[in-house]
């Protein structure tokens, strides 16, 4: 198929590997001294890495191509993760976004979504070190401290084997949780880690079960709490952890908890 894709310029290209950490597909390699397209499969022709060159030896073009196939990006990544010694969390800034968004679904929808999250920086993933007061009076009265310890926290974004998942309780919350929820950080995230989604808005459900599945098997996560609004479709969410759970080959204990749009906490039960 004809489509957009990297070209590179071997005789501008010095081989500085600048262009590199910004193809969060990692389809680029430095090899014998030039960058090279090693794939023409995984390269999204996003341009997320133009920018990067020195020397501009990097345009896109359009051309014959096999088309883009998101499974072999994640095969490819996991390869190198593999390589480079398991899963680990790279530090933000100096890494690449290896989540994903999957290609199904609608595509006129799917389009500007995907090209967010693969040139976006800011989906590096992360870990961050908690900084406590000596003492509790450290702190205004007012003051409330974010317990997040990670990022990404968009379900789409993350890797449901990342080591900060590893043997962890685990929040899944549904988008509109936080904002009803004036205490959700004090109540329901401290010493947890988290993962938000919307099962109304966002597209391949199918992706967040199978991601939450691995989070149960891979990362043995210890338990898993589904938060969610008192909405109808809200459900949905506990339903696609539901059927995760079914799949996984671990158990694992679930809890439900559901609150009103007013903000109060109206049920909340292990499953």
């Amino acid at each position: 198929m004809k489509r957009k894709i990297i070209k590179i310029d071997e005789e501008k290209c010095t081989g500085c590997g600048l262009c590199i950490p910004n193809c969060h597909e990692q389809a680029i390699q430095i090899i014998n001294g030039k960058a090279r397209l090693i794939n023409d499969s995984i390269c999204d022709g996003l341009g997320a890495c133009l920018g990067e060159c020195p020397e501009g030896a990097l345009t896109l073009e359009e051309r014959d191509a096999e088309p883009f196939d998101e499974k072999k990006v994640w095969k490819h990544l996991e390869r190198k993760e593999e390589a480079a010694g398991g899963d680990h969390i790279i530090p933000a800034g100096k890494g690449i976004d290896a989540h994903l968004h999957s290609g199904a679904g609608n595509p006129l929808k799917l389009i500007n979504v995907q090209q967010t999250m693969r040139s976006c920086p800011g989906s590096v993933p992360a870990v961050f070190e908690k900084k406590l007061p000596a003492t509790a009076s450290a702190l205004p009265e007012d003051a409330q401290q974010s317990e997040l310890t990670h990022w990404p926290i968009q379900l789409h974004l993350l890797n449901p084997a990342a080591d900060f998942f590893r043997g962890k309780d685990v929040v899944l919350a549904a988008d509109c949780v936080a904002y009803s929820l004036a205490g959700f950080h004090n109540r329901f995230l401290r010493g947890k880690n988290l993962a938000i989604a919307c099962p109304k808005l966002d597209s391949d459900l199918e992706v967040y079960a199978e991601k939450i599945r691995r989070m149960v098997d891979e990362a043995k996560i210890n338990t898993l709490t589904v938060i969610m609004m008192q909405v109808p479709c809200c459900r949905g969410l506990l339903q696609i952890a539901q059927a995760a759970l079914q799949k996984a080959k671990r158990k694992v204990p679930l809890k439900a908890v559901i609150i009103s749009t007013q903000g109060e906490v109206l049920s909340e039960e292990w499953l």
